[in-house]
């Protein structure tokens, strides 16, 4: 029975471990980019951009639109049968349309298409900018579960150190060569130790759970980060002049082309308002016909004489002819539509004079536009300017902190190990014994801050010198 518990427990916890996903940084980004509601947001601003191009592509297009309506007439009127006024309802269908096309309207046509294009543009360098800040800002993310799994890591490997310090201390107390107070300054080290394990287990689980929230991933449990090896990398940036990295920088970051696109659209919003002071000039075409579905008189070709008077003197009758007519059905709906259509045609001028100013004072608008866009683009590469020069003497400023951490660190294990040895040779006290193996320990964490500080910040000088995160 123990046996079959022991083969399901060591099964159930290989299914949930395979079920654990372990993410690389790459596949991070990638996944925040993917799942992240700006982006998505961002993405619907160029589809709506798309559209708004497309609308300014139908500009150039002719405008066509038809029209028709079916009408009953209720009231007074002839009956034609017997000639009475009377109470009548006639029908009849009319239908139409109409063709415009603008030949000149200020070039806002034109104008028009020419801003949609630079807006979409735009919008995609938005976009790619939004990517960029949040691959660096989960990289960061990336980095910081790196540098407390690392850092649990050490302590974890320093709690067993002292474990075995414990078991040697008492060993050496049963042989005489120590007294039982050196044991208790250990001790009390074990004890801090177990409680700056269990920080650094919290430190690593609660950075973790942020790195999965900023994914979007809600199953905390079954999230883990790959086992990859950061190692200190090699780069020749820091030869490089912060000038210099600002001059590449500001060819290819997409907040200053995102800067350059906008001021572009700007100054077509200028020339779109200008626009509207000159003529317009529209080319139209109509068409119309009629369809009435009441009875007709029609001409029988029979003349009919009626007395209209007397010759005076002779008493002849005097008479007048006219046609005999009779009721008939209506005409064809077919005969009818191309007897009564007709036809019109011609140019139409329309010259602003006088639209109490509204024109001109969206001119100032615009031109107040232009200039509050330049005022932001200058600060955009000023603050440009500043984030590469301060990223550059963070660099320069982590490797220099990394080395000397280095040394620190090689410097605070010989002394420890030589402490260690003349501890256990009976020849320093615990209390002193302690103090250098905390010191070895801060030296120890001291490095692994340093060495991911040192990574993040360098990548982070590279990318803004046009290098692949």
């Amino acid at each position: 029975m123990k046996i079959f518990a022991t083969l399901l427990l060591s099964l159930t916890t290989l299914i949930l471990s395979g079920q654990t996903k372990a993410y690389t940084l790459e596949e991070c980004v990638l996944l925040a980019l993917d799942k992240n509601i700006s982006i998505k947001q961002s993405e619907i601003e160029i589809e709506s951009a798309a559209i708004d191009r497309a609308d300014a592509i139908g500009g150039f297009l002719p405008r066509i639109s038809a029209q028709s309506q079916h009408i009953w007439n209720n009231g007074l009127s002839q009956n034609i049968t017997n000639g009475l006024i009377e109470n009548l309802t006639t029908q009849f269908s009319s239908f139409g349309g109409n063709i415009g096309l603008t030949i000149f309207n200020g070039n806002q046509n034109i104008n028009q298409l020419s801003r949609a294009n630079l807006n979409l543009i735009s919008r995609q360098y938005q976009l790619d900018d939004m990517k960029d800040d949040i691959s660096l800002f989960v990289a960061n993310a990336y980095l910081q579960v790196m540098f407390n799994r690392e850092l649990e890591q050490v302590q974890r490997y320093q709690l067993e150190i002292t474990k075995e310090d414990l078991k040697r201390t008492q060993i050496r107390i049963d042989a005489g060569v120590l007294t039982q107070a050196d044991i208790f300054e250990i001790e009390a080290n074990l004890a801090s130790q177990e409680q700056a394990l269990v920080q650094a287990e919290n430190n690593y689980r609660l950075s973790l759970i942020s790195l999965a929230q900023l994914l979007l991933i809600t199953d905390y449990e079954n999230f883990e980060i790959a086992d990859e090896d950061f190692e200190i990398p090699f780069s020749d940036i820091l030869s490089q002049k912060p000038k210099d990295i600002y001059e590449k920088a500001l060819t290819i970051r997409n907040d200053i082309k995102l800067g350059v696109a906008n001021i572009e659209v700007a100054k077509k919003d200028i020339s779109l308002a200008k626009g509207a002071l000159m003529p317009s000039l529209t080319a139209f075409y109509n068409y119309n016909t009629r369809i009435s579905y009441s009875d007709r008189f029609i001409q029988t070709g029979n003349l009919i004489e009626s007395p209209i008077g007397f010759v005076k003197g002779t008493g002849e009758s005097v008479v007048t002819q006219f046609s005999e007519r009779e009721i008939a059905k209506p005409l064809s709906f077919g005969t009818q539509f191309g007897q009564n259509d007709g036809q019109s045609y011609g140019l139409s001028l329309n010259i602003p004079i006088f639209n109490g100013s509204s024109v001109r004072n969206n001119i100032k608008r615009r031109e107040l536009n232009l200039r509050r866009v330049e005022n932001q683009f200058e600060q955009t590469k000023l603050d440009l300017e500043n984030t590469v020069n301060q990223a550059f003497l963070n660099t320069q400023g982590a490797i220099k902190f990394y080395e000397a951490s280095e040394k620190t660190l090689r410097a605070r294990e010989e002394a420890f190990q030589i402490a260690q040895n003349r501890f256990e040779a009976g020849v320093m006290n615990s209390f002193d014994f302690i103090q250098a193996k905390q010191r070895y320990q801060i030296s120890a964490s001291d490095i692994v801050r340093a060495k991911f500080d040192y990574i993040f910040k360098l990548k982070v000088l590279e990318f803004y010198f046009g290098l692949k995160l």
